[in-house]
């Protein structure tokens, strides 16, 4: 059965936000699935996943504002969330063949360097 964008980016997005299962992140992912983000960069499924094994995103929550689908791709609106951190993030999901192909993850990094986090709008 196909899987639409939204479908892969929702797995992603509840598979993350439960940190401590990052290794199965991997499942959804095309092996030469590139990240980029404020802090960091990387071209291959394995070494993404493989970092966020290593330091996974513990203690964080979202809530979507907005979704915006076409034909392969799917962009989440939503509002980030860990102890003394809130701030708007826009994730972009591009996906070929029934797994994730492509991510970029869009945010003012200026919320996580503030002491003690900083809410944005």
């Amino acid at each position: 059965m196909k899987k639409s964008p939204i479908d892969l980016a929702m797995a992603w997005m509840e598979i993350f936000f439960h940190g401590e299962n990052c290794g199965q992140l991997i499942s959804l992912m095309a092996p030469g699935c590139t990240f980029a983000g404020p802090f960091a960069h990387f071209d291959s499924a394995n070494e993404y996943v493989d970092s966020l094994v290593a330091d996974p995103p513990l203690e964080c929550s979202y809530e979507i504002l907005e979704i915006v689908e076409s034909q392969n791709t799917v962009v989440l609106f939503y509002r980030f969330t860990k102890p003394g951190i809130s701030t708007i993030m826009a994730q972009y999901f591009r996906t070929d063949d029934d797994l994730i192909s492509e991510i970029r993850l869009v945010f003012d990094k200026e919320a996580f360097s503030q002491p003690g986090g900083k809410t944005m709008a």
